[in-house]
């Protein structure tokens, strides 16, 4: 008998609160990095109704850059804010008239010696779990219901900077619900898209603009269902949004950021953090790892999870959960990862040069099933030694 069911995923807008709050965030960590590869990070942003405000720890390789870094923070927010589309015409959040409140500090003593082993050593920067995951739904080896989530949110985004749809404004969201059947997907049951706006046209024209314009296009025609359900707006009109109509904070859509649902979630979040940090650094490298076991055709579907304890450099597990679709025996998969990956935190960070300034771009539209510039864990470049080693 086949099992027949339906998933749901969500993805949410760059000018969502909680994106602009981790966008904030790794954009200040991408300027600290520019000024020292080796810094210290851990960025927290809150926004509400026209207020900003940017909290954590900091370690950079001099006073001087420190203060530098604290400097730029005002600029650094407004900015952010005038990228993403926000202004003052709108109910969203000025950039030149919010407040933006300022409170950092340099990073724990105790916390950077327990990370700084010995040369050439990291221990964690923290105990967590993280996971990786990785399916041949996708070209991407992502779950299907997220990549089309944030495939909807790109294309609303770029309908509202290429003018095609000029009342679109920043703030959107978007859910994706899939029917499968026997693990494989079948069709796009319900697309639910809400946008900010600010136009004159009826409820009704904007739904159908934005099911021609924005759905149709990323929702391809052999998924749609006969009986297939759009959704646009479904609370009415939404003009009020932004920090204006709901707060945003670094770190509450690791859902979204990851896999949709699709496997587990460690807790830990990633925007704002430096490499040390395992709950983004190891994450990445999980995904990278569960990636690699799909793509080596060792297993259709495969999470994987690591474990670390503070200022220790070996996880303290890992585990590979195949769901059924190996080809040869987890244990042996278990095995046979750390022969291949080196992931201790020092290993990973030399690996996918995590060093670099490129978190800003992770920080919307998700952090895997991306294969662009600075995204490294999303390669494929050591599918051949790990099947020489199976």
């Amino acid at each position: 008998m086949s099992n027949t069911y339906l998933f749901t995923s969500e993805s949410v807008s760059d000018g969502h609160p909680d994106k602009l709050a981790d966008r904030i965030s790794d954009t200040v960590l991408d300027r600290c990095l520019s000024l020292d590869p080796n810094a210290r990070v851990a960025c927290e942003t809150l926004l509400a109704d026209n207020l900003v405000v940017v909290a954590g720890e900091f370690r950079l390789r001099s006073a001087e850059a420190f203060a530098q870094v604290r400097d730029e923070l005002d600029g650094i927010v407004r900015g952010v804010l005038r990228q993403t589309g926000y202004n003052a015409h709108f109910r969203g959040i000025d950039p030149d008239t919010c407040e933006v409140l300022l409170w950092v500090h340099a990073q724990s003593a105790q916390i950077a010696g327990g990370v700084d082993r010995a040369p050439g050593v990291i221990g964690a920067g923290d105990q967590g779990l993280m996971f990786g995951y990785a399916c041949d739904e996708t070209p991407e080896l992502m779950p299907l219901p997220i990549q089309l989530a944030h495939q909807l949110m790109r294309r609303q985004q770029l309908l509202r900077r290429n003018g095609e749809l000029p009342w679109l404004r920043p703030d959107a969201k978007a859910q994706v619900t899939v029917r499968y059947r026997d693990d494989r997907p079948l069709a796009v049951d319900t697309v639910v898209l809400s946008t900010q706006l600010q136009s004159d046209l009826s409820d009704a024209a904007i739904e159908r603009e934005v099911v021609a314009r924005a759905v149709e296009p990323v929702i391809p025609a052999e998924l749609r269902g006969p009986e297939m359900r759009y959704l646009v707006n479904p609370a009415g009109r939404f003009e009020d949004g932004g920090p204006h109509a709901d707060t945003g904070l670094t770190g509450r859509k690791i859902v979204v950021d990851t896999y949709g649902g699709s496997c587990p979630h460690g807790g830990g979040a990633f925007s704002g953090k430096d490499p040390t940090k395992v709950d983004r650094s190891a994450a990445y490298a999980a995904r990278w790892v569960a990636k690699h076991l799909v793509a080596a055709g060792l297993a259709r579907r495969a999470t994987v999870q690591l474990a670390y304890a503070i200022g220790r450099p070996e996880p303290v597990s890992i585990r590979v959960d195949a769901h059924g679709t190996a080809n040869v025996p987890e244990a042996r998969l278990e095995a046979v990862v750390p022969e291949v990956f080196d992931l201790t935190p020092a290993g990973i960070i030399r690996d996918l040069d995590l060093r670099r300034p490129v978190y800003a771009a992770t920080a919307a539209f998700g952090h895997f099933g991306r294969e662009q510039d600075g995204f490294t864990w999303e390669r494929l470049d050591r599918v051949e030694q790990l099947r020489e080693r199976v």
